[in-house]
């Protein structure tokens, strides 16, 4: 009965430490949300999710961590925004699909969608190099990585002999203050000992 006493604690425990930690990250109120589906009711990529938005801050209340760091729809969400414009509470939806993301890379979770993660993580790379988004890079990168060469063929080479994706890239005059921006906080000192920064 002690043991089953623990279990449940403990479980409870790793709950709450999950939700905080997304509302940390998120910065959002995870706990307003009364489920009345507006958000993914608006969603349009609800249709391809296994929870939707909604069902998703219920999932981070429940503490169901695992389930959510290794399922699609967090990599599917494309970060509209419209979830969190059509929320009676202003929770803003795409901030905790972020936190989720990055909670689920910092702890080695199964990637769901691993096409989504190499985009996300070659855009990324190319602001930092560049200071700014180059289509092109991402492009060729994005092909190289996954191997989908081929693919959008048919609309790609049409809208490069157009001139509309520019080939060449041009870092911006700003690009060492956006490269600082990639850069992790330095750790604070206090009391002596060192603090892991937030």
């Amino acid at each position: 009965m002690a043991t089953q006493t623990k279990i449940r604690e403990q479980q409870a425990a790793n709950e709450a430490g999950f939700a905080a930690a997304i509302r940390q990250r998120s910065g959002q109120p995870i706990e307003a949300c009364f489920h009345c589906h507006k958000c993914t009711s608006g969603c349009l990529l609800a249709d391809d999710m296994t929870y939707g938005p909604d069902q998703i801050l219920r999932l981070v209340e429940l503490g169901e961590e695992a389930r959510l760091l290794s399922s699609s729809d967090i990599w599917l969400c494309a970060g509209c925004e419209t979830c969190g414009a059509r929320c009676p509470n202003d929770i803003d939806i795409s901030a905790v699909m972020d936190a989720l993301r990055q909670l689920a890379v910092d702890r080695r979770a199964r990637i769901a969608e691993p096409d989504s993660f190499k985009f996300h993580r070659l855009f990324l790379e190319t602001v930092r190099r560049l200071g700014r988004m180059h289509e092109a890079t991402l492009l060729v990168g994005f092909k190289l990585w996954t191997g989908h060469l081929m693919s959008d063929m048919d609309s790609g080479i049409p809208m490069v002999l157009k001139g509309k994706v520019p080939l060449i890239p041009r870092p911006t005059k700003g690009q060492p203050e956006v490269a600082r921006l990639f850069k992790p906080p330095p750790e604070s000192h206090t009391n002596g000992g060192s603090e892991e920064s937030q």
